[in-house]
């Protein structure tokens, strides 16, 4: 294989663009049913809405058949109270779960209540969720009669069996398929880039997008008359670094604002924008066990340190050998005393994964299912094994103690997104959200469930109205900006942009909070699109659409500084610490705010916590002819 470096030596030029520029065509789709993003939550709001017998055009950013954070698999099918092992009724499970402040009550009890369904209609799409060859029979939560097997790293606290282990790598191709199947017309390689209004109004009927193929160049205009929003959030707002990681986020590639941004600017509410958190796992600023869902995956693996001590015999009772250290830097809590015991001598660094210690079924089970099923993970163990690693005879090291937390300025986006109604609709008709758009979502079958409700809600709206006619203007004003960056030879490169966009991040809204710098903040985020965004160049589609997510970056952090300019109190549940009001979550600011635009100006709302009701009597009284495993 030639290397980018040895062919620029051998032929003295960058090789050419690979695929026919079209920036002068233009393409308009028409349907009933318009999905954007093509993840997990894209492809089943795709599925359901289809069975409904509307029309349906799904719009991907890269291939559908492994986009999105869940394309590349997913090992647990959490919150999954209606499975025939559960031991927990689905309504009071949706209830515990959204108990935990500033939690999407809708949002969580669609999930207990239908996601076994939909992990059962997986199943017919050809997903593989039981061992039905019996490869792991005898691992501790698998079922006999079922073939069904529950998760025991989430049964320490509560016998409860809400998280089944799936073959996720399995689940993706599947419903690609189940799409070409039922006649979605699938986009991929088109980055959605604005929503299209009724009259081209900000805050009307959502009747369609735009957007771009990222490999062509070439518009795209589709008209619809429901549109579900299903592009998550951002990844990288705060830290941007090509040198270490290429990418410095847990998150995929595509997940950049996008959807965000359309909705912001289409004038959707949005909540908990002011809320980040430290970078989690997988950010390239420092080694993991490996890029994926933190330590989930790493079930019944004990912690040992150089000298073979078993680490997790000094933690606190309950958490065993169920409970992993991936994402514990030692310094509070129960590993306080690991962190103090190696700094006396008591324990030696490095320590390490001892999967030589597991029994051979449990470390089967861990190694080839759980790593071998989640997200990246399977090219990381396959890579493992490549160079000769064994885990019958060898130990994983972990850096987790050693490398620490993050930095308080390498933040990453945790919670905010869109707020709906039972219907999984904005407050714009016509427009919809599920799946990591929504605010605090929760995990692949979060994003699975509530993309499959999505669905059917929106196409029950789309049988119902007539398409209303695009503003030609307003399609006119996107291109123009679109294409903005190709009308350059020179000036300044996405790359540029993105670390000036996270920089002000890091100075102006990370640990310190106080509203002369979110002012500031805002300052130099206007600075930069005033003066250096009109300078921004792209060179060929690739570049161009690294410039568009960058622009869609610098709309997310500009929504960040205005809600956290709105929220004037601290709170510890938020992450939100302002100095200038230190009160930690005072009772009149327990409330999520909003915030949308309005005629172009910032508008901020409020909503109380349990906005959402009786979530058994809302989401009956919304869902009478739903039929499903659940009966009630």
């Amino acid at each position: 294989m030639t290397s980018f470096y040895e062919y620029m030596e051998k032929v003295g030029h960058a090789p050419e663009w690979p695929y026919p520029v079209k920036y002068d065509k233009e393409q308009e789709i028409e349907t009933d049913v318009l999905v954007l993003g093509g993840g997990i939550a894209g492809c089943w709001a795709a599925i359901s809405a289809a069975k409904k017998g509307v029309r349906v055009a799904m719009v991907e950013k890269g291939a559908t058949v492994r986009s999105g954070n869940g394309g590349p698999g997913c090992d647990h099918w959490c919150d999954t109270p209606t499975n025939p092992l559960s031991k927990v009724n689905p309504d009071e499970w949706a209830k515990r779960l959204a108990g935990a402040p500033y939690a999407d009550g809708i949002g969580r009890e669609i999930q207990c209540r239908e996601n076994y369904d939909t992990l059962l209609e997986m199943e017919q799409m050809g997903g593989q969720i039981r061992d039905t060859e019996g490869k792991y029979k005898g691992a501790e939560g698998y079922d006999d009669a079922s073939k069904l097997m529950i998760s025991p790293r989430f049964n320490p606290f509560h016998d409860t069996n809400t998280v089944v282990r799936v073959w996720g790598t399995t689940f993706k191709p599947a419903l690609k398929k189940e799409c070409q199947r039922l006649g979605v017309k699938i986009y991929d390689r088109v980055m959605a880039t604005s929503l299209l209004t009724e009259d081209g109004k900000q805050g009307k009927r959502v009747i369609g997008a735009t957007g771009v193929n990222n490999r062509t160049g070439e518009f795209m205009v589709f008209k619809s008359k429901a549109t579900i929003l299903t592009t998550a959030g951002s990844g990288s707002l705060w830290v941007f670094n090509t040198e270490l990681a290429g990418y410095s986020t847990m998150g995929n590639r595509n997940q950049s604002s996008d959807g965000i941004a359309m909705a912001w600017k289409a004038g959707a509410e949005l909540t908990l924008m002011e809320k980040s958190g430290l970078l989690r796992i997988a950010g390239g600023y420092k080694h993991k066990w490996y890029t994926g869902a933190g330590d989930a995956s790493y079930e019944n693996v004990t912690i040992v340190d150089a000298n073979g001590i078993d680490l997790q015999a000094v933690t606190e009772p309950g958490w065993g050998k169920k409970s992993q250290m991936a994402d514990r830097s030692g310094r509070t809590g129960p590993w306080a005393d690991i962190r103090a015991g190696v700094l006396s001598g008591k324990y030696k660094l490095p320590f390490y994964g001892d999967f030589p210690a597991m029994k051979d079924i449990e470390r089967k089970v861990t190694w080839d299912l759980m790593l071998g099923e989640e997200s990246t993970t399977r090219i990381i163990t396959s890579t493992y094994e490549e160079a000769g690693f064994d885990p019958a005879k060898d130990l994983l090291q972990n850096y987790n103690l050693i490398e620490g937390m993050s930095l308080p300025q390498w933040r990453e986006t945790a919670s905010s997104g869109i707020i709906t109604d039972w219907n999984l609709k904005t407050n714009l008709d016509g427009l919809y959200a599920a799946g990591m758009q929504l605010f605090s979502p929760g995990d692949h079958s979060f994003a699975a469930s509530t993309g499959r409700y999505a669905g059917r809600k929106a196409a029950d709206y789309a049988r119902q109205i007539g398409q209303a006619a695009l503003s030609k203007e307003q399609v006119a004003t996107e291109k123009a900006r679109v294409y903005a960056p190709i009308k350059k030879t020179a000036g300044l490169d996405w790359k540029e942009l993105h670390a000036g966009i996270a920089r002000a991040m890091q100075f102006f809204c990370s640990e310190y909070k106080t509203e002369s710098l979110f002012n500031m903040g805002l300052d130099t985020l206007k600075e930069i699109e005033e003066k250096w965004v009109p300078t921004l160049f792209a060179l060929d589609p690739h570049k161009l659409i690294r410039s568009l997510e960058d622009l869609s970056m610098l709309t997310h952090a500009n929504i960040v500084l205005q809600a956290s300019l709105a929220r004037k109190a601290s709170s510890r549940v938020l992450d939100f610490q302002r100095i200038d009001y230190p009160e930690l979550d005072p009772a009149e600011w327990a409330k999520f705010l909003t915030v949308s635009q309005d005629n172009g100006k910032v508008k901020v709302g409020e909503r109380p916590l349990g906005y959402a009701g009786n979530l058994k009597e809302n989401y009956e009284t919304y869902n009478k002819d739903y039929q499903g495993v659940f009966k009630g």
